[in-house]
């Protein structure tokens, strides 16, 4: 007859499941806390049964001291115990960093929805109410100890994107750091962000964001070496790793990585995308923490973000450390104001004196300069002279844009106007500058963007949002910490939705039909296409009308007679069309003072086309003050000197470019670098043959002299008559503006141009970099009538 025993121990055998194939003996220590003994023994022997080591505790403070001997692989805990109890008890675990990690399953009477929300909330992995079924608690038990929970902030690799995360990410920081600095080899660390990526969680959510992660993590690991690391980083970005990797190659590499993504279409939220990636990055240095090193990357990623170029951007610490804000001393400000007359004066000596001195010392030594360097002079102002006479016949053959039927049939693709602006400068301008855009009469959609900084609110930026009220078509977007137009047109291609964009400045009217004779252009085969700036206020001073010829001779005779000689255009920074995708990829670069010119390079060696369209008409403002003319060509002179020493090198060595743009652009670059300087070697030499008294030097050049010098002297005149031949009716209707110019041209400002070139190349050998802005007023004339 069994006994009362015998029947206990049956009915607990009955409820403890038997172990079989399907459950295998597990190894993990598991403690048990429950105060009553009824329940820590009937869980510990089915436990043990399943094979896991079991430690019991009674309450809480005894659960910790076990703890503390010897930390188990999972606790599962009652909740209603003396001096501590369960959830008091998963509070000390998940506190204590030693300890935060251990799976804890709440087993407990307590199975009201408010006590299991409060033990998930105090971090429980798992909450199972008495009575239970003991085949579910071990489930639960393999379940947690087979795939342990890790808190989010300790997880290895990130969820959405399969990359380290940023805890785990340091440690392979530190390691190469400590490793670099033991071997001396470089590296760097890089940082990511995508600039538009706020917008869209707000707009299509944290799904969104999710995927434009994951595919984000597969463009970073595209090239990757098994070095490499990559991860997340706290800001919501991404980091990059890169042991080993010198400099110039980490520069190469991440350039490459910020084309690849700007290029990629992302899916996510039902949407195709494009982004914009903002790198910025940091070398290994001696003695450098991982925070001191990620620190730096930050800041170099956040001057990136300021220009949205993008060009990964390297931590500098000359560059990047915070700036005196202390007024200049008045040494300093008396410096300041003699800087540009202690270089026009420089320019005198560099280009006269200098040559003078060194003929009379070469003399001295029995040797004569003057008859070699006369007869290159000679031959030099002859060969630029001749260019400029192909150059203006090529201009008068007017090439019309392919047809709409052929080129680019209707319906007609969505535009997009970008117009930057400086508003403080020219809050006179910009509202009629809106009004004259939406009078476009685009047949397909059209979207007009503001892109402008301005350093404090305006009262015009109420009529602006009262316009875009009024027209969904305008948007004004208002672009924080920008402190140039190459800023707010790259912030403005987040917003862009046409197939082709128009980059404008703030006081352009570009003529009825531009943007669709412009996608005439691009429907065919051109990725750029420069259009003519027609100047609107001439009558305002004579300076406006100078301008409003030499304009003529530029946009009307240099550029298409340029396109045709040499096979490629240039982008003038206004009224210009570009394919978005092209825009996108090649931007602008704020560190360049003619960003135009620069992305016009860059565009040539991507291999882009760019074409040339004198019929494209865009009215513009120029100056009217002297002052403000010469303060906008030092800026033009000196950033056309930046690009020459950027790019002149590449150019030459491009695949891109063929035999016949490789001649053009070392003309147009170098050459019109060094042409300031040889135009006035006449007078040096001149100067010598008088000091020497050697008067006949001069009568064995007196028929090439006679010749070329009327060659060269005709081509002024020339180009005037030229200009007139082509220039828009508004404008040759004036012709006593060609005559005042032509003779304006000879008297002082053909030099003064060549002046203000040189001039500009000391400023940017000497790191004077100061961007003036040219004033705008609000003034129409007649000219601006069609």
């Amino acid at each position: 007859m069994a006994t009362v025993n015998d029947r206990r121990a049956t009915k607990r055998d009955a409820l403890l499941p038997t172990l079989d194939a399907d459950h295998p003996t597990a190894s993990a220590a598991v403690l048990v806390v429950d105060d009553e003994e009824g329940v820590r023994r009937l869980v510990s022997v089915a436990l043990r049964r399943a094979g896991y080591d079991v430690t019991l505790a009674v309450d809480g403070l005894d659960a910790l001291a076990r703890i503390a001997e010897a930390t188990p692989d999972l606790v599962i805990s009652d909740v209603m115990m003396p001096e501590l109890d369960g959830f008091g008890l998963l509070g000390r675990l998940r506190a204590d960093p030693m300890t935060r990690e251990i799976p804890v399953i709440m087993l407990t009477a307590r199975g009201a929805t408010d006590d299991i929300v409060t033990g998930l909330d105090l971090g429980a992995d798992d909450y199972l109410a008495k009575p239970f079924n003991m085949g579910e608690l071990l489930a639960r038990v393999r379940a947690k100890t087979a795939r342990p929970p890790v808190p989010a902030d300790l997880l290895p690799r990130d969820r959405q994107t399969g990359l380290l995360t940023t805890s785990v990410f340091r440690a392979p920081l530190l390691r190469e750091l400590t490793r670099a600095e033991e071997t001396g080899r470089p590296g760097c660390l890089a940082l990511l962000r995508l600039e538009e990526l706020r917008q869209v969680r707000e707009r299509l959510g944290a799904r969104a964001e999710a995927a434009i992660g994951k595919q984000l993590a597969a463009l970073l690991l595209a090239d990757a070496r098994p070095v490499d690391v990559a991860g997340t980083d706290d800001e919501g970005g991404f980091a990059l790793l890169l042991p080993e990797m010198a400099p110039e190659a980490a520069k190469r590499r991440l350039a490459a990585l910020a084309m690849r993504i700007v290029t990629h279409t992302f899916a996510a939220g039902g949407e195709q995308l494009r982004l914009t990636p903002v790198i910025g990055w940091a070398s290994f240095a001696p003695d450098i923490t991982p925070e001191v090193l990620r620190d730096r990357a930050a800041r170099a990623c956040d001057e990136a973000a300021s220009h949205l170029d993008l060009r990964p951007v390297r931590y500098d610490p000359t560059k990047h450390r915070a700036r005196s804000t202390r007024a200049p001393g008045g040494f300093r400000r008396l410096a300041l104001r003699l800087r540009l007359p202690l270089q026009l004066a420089l320019v005198q000596l560099v280009s006269l004196v200098v040559p003078f001195l060194l003929y009379l010392t070469q003399s001295g030594a029995g040797y004569d300069l003057t008859r070699t360097v006369y007869l290159a002079v000679v031959i030099a102002l002859a060969g630029t002279a001749y260019f400029i006479w192909v150059e203006s016949f090529m201009a008068l053959r007017i090439e019309e844009p392919p047809s709409l039927a052929s080129a680019a049939p209707y319906p007609l693709p969505p535009a997009s106007a970008i117009i930057a602006a400086y508003l403080p400068n020219e809050a006179a301008t910009v509202i009629e500058t809106i009004e004259a855009f939406l009078r476009q009469d685009y047949p397909g959609p059209l979207q007009i963007i503001l892109a402008y900084n301005t350093p404090r609110d305006l009262p015009v930026e109420e009529h602006l949002h009262a316009i875009a009220r009024r027209d969904p078509r305008f948007l004004p977007l208002r672009v924080a910490g920008s402190t140039s137009k190459a800023q707010n047109v790259n912030a403005a291609l987040a917003e862009v939705q046409g197939a082709f964009i128009g980059v404008f400045d703030a006081d352009h009217h570009p003529a009825p039909g531009s943007f669709e004779r412009a996608w005439r252009w691009l429907a065919e085969d051109y990725d750029i296409v420069q259009g003519h700036c027609l100047v609107r206020n001439g009558d305002a001073s004579w300076v406006a009308r100078l301008v409003a010829v030499e304009f003529e001779s530029i946009y009307a005779v240099a550029h298409p007679g340029r396109a045709r000689l040499h096979r490629f255009g240039l982008f003038g920074g206004s009224n210009g069309y570009w394919r978005a995708d092209a825009l996108r990829q090649i931007r602008m670069q704020g560190a360049m003072l003619t960003e135009d010119i620069d992305s016009s390079m860059r565009a040539l060696l991507a291999g882009y086309r760019v074409a040339s369209d004198p019929g494209l008409i865009s009215r513009e403002l120029a100056p009217v003050r002297l002052n403000a003319l010469v303060n906008q060509r030092l800026r033009w002179a000196q950033g056309w000197f930046q690009v020459a020493l950027r790019h002149t090198g590449s150019a030459l060595r491009s695949p891109h470019l063929t035999l016949r743009q490789k001649l053009g652009i070392l003309h147009l670059m170098a050459w019109r670098e060094v042409y300031p300087l040889i135009s006035v070697q006449m007078f040096p030499i001149l100067a010598y043959w008088v000091w020497t008294g050697g008067r006949e030097r001069i009568d064995w050049f007196v028929p090439l002299f006679v010749l070329t010098t009327l060659f060269t002297l005709g081509t002024g005149p020339a180009q005037a008559f030229f200009a007139y031949l082509v220039a828009h009716p508004t404008i040759r209707q004036r012709r006593g503006w060609f005559f005042s110019y032509l003779l304006i041209a000879i008297l002082f400002y053909t030099g003064l141009k060549n002046l203000i070139a040189v001039v500009g190349q000391i400023k940017e050998l000497t790191h004077e970099r100061q961007w003036k802005v040219t004033p705008r007023t609000a003034t129409a004339t007649p000219a601006e009538k069609p």
